[in-house]
């Protein structure tokens, strides 16, 4: 019987790169060209990502614009600085989101189409 603890180091590392080449098929990693290249996994989680940080900044802006807008009704400096404070901050998480976010995918090599050249 296989006992993990008194196994050799021999016998320990096959099985840890079948495990390694499993995980890496099931999250979309392919060895092409030489290479690891990263799939579809991150260019959604990146949409995603996008999508969420888009929405927390446009969810921040419109507390700002009510926040804005109370301070108006109720002749309320302080709740006027805020609210434009707000939006503000939100309208520069959403630019965030949609400019810097992407890169990211150019980052992890999904962006460009690029990979796989022969040297």
């Amino acid at each position: 019987m296989f006992n993990l603890f008194n196994a050799r180091t021999s016998h320990f590392m096959p099985m840890m790169s079948v495990i390694a080449l499993s995980a890496m098929r099931l999250f979309g990693f392919s060895n092409q060209g030489g290479g690891v290249f990263l799939m579809g996994f991150f260019s959604s989680a990146i949409d995603g990502l996008k999508t969420v940080i888009t929405a927390i900044g446009a969810g921040i802006g419109v507390w700002g614009v009510i926040n804005l807008l109370e301070g108006y009704g109720n002749d309320n400096a302080g709740s006027k600085s805020q609210g434009i404070k707000q939006l503000m901050a939100g309208g520069g998480i959403i630019i965030l989101a949609q400019t810097v976010i992407p890169l990211l995918s150019s980052l992890f090599g999904g962006g460009g189409g690029e990979g796989g050249g022969e040297g």
